[in-house]
């Protein structure tokens, strides 16, 4: 019956080490495989975000369609 329980610990632990050495090669390739999202400066508050989620219009960049509306801020920032 210890052999028995013995031999379950083993198994589980490979099972375990194998399920975790191959999820880990997995995550690292998709990172490497993503290029980080340009980020832009909001032309109304100037906080920063990824172009692709970020209004353009007349070659400023916008965090929400509300700044867009409002335009460019005060220059002071």
């Amino acid at each position: 019956m210890l052999r028995l329980l013995i031999l379950f610990a083993v198994v589980a632990a490979a099972i375990w080490i194998f399920r975790g050495m191959k999820s880990g090669s997995r995550s690292s390739r998709s990172t490497q495989d993503r290029a980080p999202s340009p980020m832009v400066r909001c032309a109304h508050c100037g906080v920063h975000l990824p172009r692709d989620r970020a209004l353009a219009l007349e070659q400023q960049w916008y965090c929400s369609q509300a700044h867009l509306e409002q335009g460019p801020g005060p220059r002071d920032h």
